[in-house]
């Protein structure tokens, strides 16, 4: 029975460039053996100019020449053209689906949820076009050249190959002292350039607090020791390749040397213009492991850069196509939910069980850390349950085609989010815009008169993360995209948390309104002031189910256990 593994993603989309490297392939063993052409012109001159003394001939070999030059310097540039095509279709096949990966890891907590892939992704990219993989390339002429000396005298042939042994022995002793501190390098890169990105994000609260510089002091000692370990892998990469350059420079000297001691004992065949034809090849035989030694840092930060772009695509599988499902009416069946934070085996939510209908309004309430964020993401399918299922008109939402169930589902997250550009393309959530939907969402939550007043109206920008808008108006512009197109479910997490009175009012307005005409809500909240409004209620406790029922049924039994705690505290 056959145990081969089928290739991964990555290397099945390298595996799809084959056509681009064959074709590189051909003109690089085109263009390699031109290279011998400035050789073949030196021993023609000698031999056919010198003895002859004819202009004639040496104008013919000098045009000659001159137009294998062009023609080595056009191949070139050809072979370059092909492997930047082959740069461009890679990025074309995977591109999109590494960003799809970013982001699904982000969702689900696991490592590579960040910009790093996406520089890893460049790495691997620009390393095609990198004179390592062109030198590669030109190995297989270094082999016809090796036959070319062996054809020459056996014992040069010999010599060449101690040679190209010997340049070998250094390029793995080059791997060795280099990959330890060059792979350790890149993680401190990356951990530095993580700090610094979350330091960017928390300017205000570092600025505010005077947390500047200690903030920077660690950064620079990350920094530092990113710094040192590229420095030590600089140094011993630095010394193998004057090793490797060092044999470059003498084993051509050597293999004239040797043919000329075998000249003198009558032992090579074809005279003086062997020994120095013999000499030239042999250079050129170690020419593509030289290009490897010098470019190795590439290397390893490709490979470095292969292996965890790899293992994003392994955790984060692209989702088989689903069967697409009519509109959802907003029937809610939670059943024996438990689930977990992503990469945690902690039960958040244990065993819930709860159902609404169409147009109902559920209010979740409950202590901080009692799972009402969990049961949020769970709800609009962020997170996917340990076991249990969340179904919106009876199918699971986690398995729900997100591009097909969007524009039917609202969320409001407690951590609220704007993107760069206008207020209008932030509510319609960056869709075509249809302006009529967004004034509707903007007068639903009261923001209409505000936008107006504004001296681009619904074209003004909001800035970097929703900059020029206070936090309660970033609040309100989200809870409008939350309600664009009067979506059928809706999730909002805390969504009064920066609302001022009037701001409360106009969503519990917004609410009871949608509700009416059918939309089903689900509010998680600390304040009173949803309550008016919602016609079910659920309170949590430790992942746990507390109390659920229609909403003056749990306030009657709220307060009856509340006041025979007071009771009980009294009698005490």
């Amino acid at each position: 029975m056959s145990t081969n593994k089928p290739p991964t993603e990555l290397h099945q989309a390298i595996t799809d460039l084959k056509p681009y490297f064959l074709r590189a392939g051909g003109f690089s063993l085109f263009a390699s053996l031109l290279v011998l052409a400035p050789s073949g012109y030196m021993l023609e001159v000698y031999d056919r100019v010198v003895n002859s003394r004819s202009y004639m001939t040496l104008a013919m070999l000098t045009l000659l020449v001159l137009a294998a030059y062009v023609l080595m310097e056009l191949l070139e540039w050809v072979r370059s053209e092909v492997m930047h095509e082959a740069s461009l279709q890679f990025d074309k096949q995977l591109s999109s689906r590494i960003f799809m990966a970013i982001f699904q890891a982000n969702l689900k907590r696991i490592p590579g949820g960040s910009i790093q892939p996406m520089n890893d992704f460049r790495v691997i990219r620009d390393f095609m076009q990198t004179p390592v993989v062109l030198a590669l390339m030109d190995a297989p002429v270094s082999l016809v050249f090796l036959v070319l000396i062996f054809s020459m005298s056996p014992v040069l042939g010999w010599a060449a190959v101690i040679a190209a042994i010997l340049q070998t022995f250094v390029g793995w002793l080059n791997e060795r002292s280099t990959q330890p501190p060059l792979l350790a390098a890149n993680r401190n890169a990356i951990m530095a350039q993580q700090y610094a990105d979350g330091t960017l994000r928390n300017a205000q609260v570092i600025e505010s607090m005077g947390m500047l510089r200690d903030i920077h002091r660690r950064w620079i000692e990350k920094q530092r020791e990113f710094l040192a370990l590229q420095a030590e892998a600089s140094e011993n990469g630095g010394f193998y390749q004057a090793v490797s350059k060092f044999l470059q420079n003498t084993v051509s000297s050597l293999l004239l040397g040797l043919g000329a001691w075998l000249l003198l004992r009558n032992e090579l065949s074809g005279g003086a213009s062997y020994m120095i034809v013999a000499s030239i090849l042999g250079g050129r035989v170690l020419a593509p492991l030289i290009q490897v030694v010098t470019q190795w840092q590439s290397v390893v930060n490709a490979r470095d850069a292969y292996t965890r772009l790899d293992a994003l695509l392994a955790s984060v599988p692209v989702r088989p196509a689903s069967m697409p499902l009519p509109a959802p009416q907003g029937a809610l069946q939670v059943e024996n939910l438990l689930a977990s934070a992503p990469g945690s085996q902690v039960p958040i939510l244990k065993g819930l069980n709860f159902a609404l209908q169409p147009g109902e309004v559920l209010a979740v309430v409950g202590p901080s850390a009692s799972g009402k964020t969990t049961l949020a993401r769970l709800l609009v399918g962020l997170w996917s349950a340990a076991s249990g299922k969340v179904r919106l008109d009876g199918a699971d939402v986690y398995s729900w085609e997100k591009n097909e169930l969007g524009p039917h589902m609202g969320y409001l997250p407690q951590g609220v989010e704007l993107f760069d550009g206008t207020i209008a393309e932030n509510i319609a959530r960056f869709g075509v815009l249809d302006m009529s939907k967004v004034e509707v969402a903007a007068r639903t939550v009261g923001l209409h008169e505000f936008i107006l007043a504004l001296p681009q109206g619904y074209d003004s920008p909001v800035g970097r993360e929703g900059a020029i808008l206070s936090g309660g108006q970033r609040q309100r512009v989200a809870l409008a995209r939350a309600l664009y197109g009067k979506p059928s479910f809706v999730v909002l997490d805390e969504p009064n948390s920066s609302l001022d009175e009037q701001g409360d009012a106009a969503l519990a307005a917004a609410i009871s309104q949608m509700a009416a005409s059918g939309t089903t809500f689900v509010v998680m909240t600390h304040r009173t002031s949803v309550l008016a409004v919602a016609n079910k209620m659920l309170v949590m406790r430790d992942g746990q189910t507390q109390l659920f029922g229609p909403r003056d049924d749990v306030l009657k039994a709220l307060n009856e256990a509340a006041e025979k705690a007071r009771q009980g505290a009294v009698v005490a």
